[in-house]
C-alpha cells in the first residue's frame, strides 16, 4: 500500500516512520523543505496510484485542514480516500466528507492519541466512516495502532464525525486525569511532613490503583525538574476541552471534573500555580507541547 501523508510535525513524522516500519511505502508533504518527500500537494497526489490514493491528513484543526480538504477535493479523482487524523472538530467533518463525496472521494474521520510516544508505543485510533472505507484503509490503522489485540487500540466508532467525537471526549477526561495528578503533587509539596514528593509519587506507579502512563510522565517530569522550577505555570489548553465541555451542556450531561480541569488552565494565566506546573509538564511530556520556561530569578 503506497501512503500519501499531509503534515510532517512532531506526530506526522513519527508516524510516517511508523508506516514505513510495517513496510507501508510512504510519501509525505510538509511545507517545511526540511521535512518533505515533494514539493507541493499536486506533487503528492501524482505520486500516489491514481484511483486508489489514500492521503492521510495530519495538520492543525480549523482553517488549515479546511484549506487541505479543498485542495485534496480538486486534486484527487473518484475512488481515492481522505482520512483526517488531526484534532478536528467533529462538526467540521460531514462537511468535509460531503463536499469530497461531490468528486466521488471516501472520507474518515480518525481520532489519533499517543503523542510524540506514538512512534514507538503506537497509536491510539477512532475512527468514524463507512464499513468500506474502514476496512479499505485497515493495513495503515494496523501499522499504527499499539501491538496486541486490535480492539485494545483501534476502535471503529461509528459514522462519519464519530471518531473525532470520541477523540474529543478522550481529551476532556485527559484534561481531568493531568488535574487530579498534579493537585496531588501541590498538595503533597505543601506539607513539610513529607520529605520527597517525587519519591512518593514513584511509588504510586506500581501497584496502586491510580498507577497509569500519566502518572509514570509526571514521575519522568519531576526527575527531569525536581519541583519544576524551570517550567512557569501557564497551561494552554488546544480547544478539545472546551469543545468536550460545550458538548456537555448541550446533552445535559454532569462533567464537573472535565469542566473545573478546562477552568483551572484558565486560571493559571493569572498567576502562580504548582499544580499547573505540574499539568504543563504532562503535556509537554506526552505531546512535546510547548511550555514556557519559568521567569529567571
Amino acid at each position: 500500500m503506497h501512503v500519501g501523508l499531509v503534515g510532517l510535525g512532531k506526530m506526522g513524522a513519527n508516524m510516517r516512520a511508523r508506516l514505513r516500519e510495517a513496510g507501508l511505502e510512504v510519501t509525505g508533504y510538509d511545507r517545511d523543505p526540511k521535512l518533505t518527500d515533494v514539493p507541493d500537494l499536486p506533487a503528492l497526489v501524482e505520486a500516489l496510484p491514481a484511483g486508489q490514493r489514500l492521503v492521510w491528513v495530519m495538520v492543525p484543526s480549523g482553517a488549515v485542514t479546511d484549506s487541505v480538504v479543498r485542495d485534496l477535493a480538486g486534486l484527487l479523482t473518484a475512488g481515492d480516500l481522505v482520512i483526517d487524523g488531526g484534532n478536528s472538530y467533529y462538526q467540521d467533518d460531514e462537511p468535509h466528507a460531503r463536499l469530497l463525496a461531490e468528486h466521488g472521494i471516501g472520507f474518515i474521520d480518525a481520532g489519533v492519541s499517543g503523542g510524540v510516544w506514538g512512534l514507538t508505543e503506537g497509536y491510539g485510533l477512532m475512527v468514524g466512516g463507512d464499513d468500506a472505507s474502514v476496512e479499505r484503509a485497515m493495513p495503515v490503522f494496523d501499522a499504527l495502532r499499539p501491538a496486541g489485540a486490535r480492539e485494545d487500540g483501534f476502535v471503529h466508532v461509528g459514522p462519519v464525525g464519530a471518531g473525532h467525537f470520541a477523540k474529543m471526549v478522550h481529551n476532556g477526561v485527559e484534561y481531568g486525569l493531568m488535574q487530579a495528578y498534579a493537585e496531588g503533587y501541590e498538595l503533597l509539596a505543601a506539607k513539610d511532613l513529607v520529605s520527597d514528593v517525587p519519591a512518593v509519587m514513584r511509588a504510586w506507579t506500581q501497584g496502586t490503583v491510580v498507577r497509569s502512563w500519566l502518572l509514570d510522565l509526571l514521575v519522568k517530569a519531576l526527575a527531569q525538574d525536581p519541583g519544576l522550577a524551570r517550567i512557569e505555570d501557564w497551561v494552554d489548553d488546544s480547544g478539545e476541552g472546551r469543545w468536550t465541555v460545550d458538548e456537555a451542556i448541550d446533552l445535559a450531561v454532569p462533567a464537573p471534573v472535565i469542566s473545573a480541569a478546562l477552568f483551572a488552565r484558565f486560571a493559571s494565566r493569572q498567576g502562580e500555580s504548582p499544580a499547573m506546573k505540574a499539568v504543563a509538564a504532562l503535556r509537554q511530556q506526552f505531546g512535546g507541547h510547548a511550555v514556557k520556561p519559568a521567569p529567571a530569578s
